[in-house]
């Protein structure tokens, strides 16, 4: 069981995070965290200057009721909204907060996962890992033998 996961969303896909979200509970440690990561990417300075006063931050709290709104009130999920690149800036803030697992919704499209996802470990040996159809248990899908990713 893992104490500190996160679940990124991506909130211009049409998101439904709620099979990850389960997933993540079902691996999540009694007195374990979750947070629900969304990132935004910056705004080039050329098309800032198009964009109206506070829109951007608009924007953000927008982002954050939505992520709010997908942890349903539920005490052991955190909400947080970081800018960045979203590739890099997942795993930076994994890397800097102590994350023993990332579970990504829809991550492979050739993974027929019990719950439409894969779930990367970030400490010991990374490793992709999903559920199989019918398999009880996780899979290690591939290793990478790193110590974070």
């Amino acid at each position: 069981m893992y104490k500190n996961i996160i679940v990124p969303v991506a909130l211009d896909h049409g998101h439904d995070p709620a099979e990850a979200i389960a997933v993540a509970k079902a691996l999540l440690a009694d007195g374990g965290k979750i947070t629900l990561l969304s990132v935004v990417e910056p705004v080039p300075g050329y098309i800032a200057t198009y964009i109206p006063e506070g829109q951007l931050e608009k924007n953000r709290h927008e982002v954050i009721e939505n992520l709010q709104a997908d942890a349903a009130g539920d005490e052991s999920i955190d909400t947080r909204v970081i800018m960045g690149h979203p590739g890099a800036a997942i795993v930076d803030f994994a890397n800097n907060n102590d994350v023993d697992l990332i579970v990504i919704a829809g991550f492979l499209p050739w993974f027929d996962c019990r719950a439409g996802c894969a779930v990367l470990q970030m400490r010991g040996s990374c490793a992709a890992i999903g559920w199989w159809r019918g398999e009880p248990r996780p899979t290690v899908i591939r290793e990478t033998g790193c110590g974070s990713l």
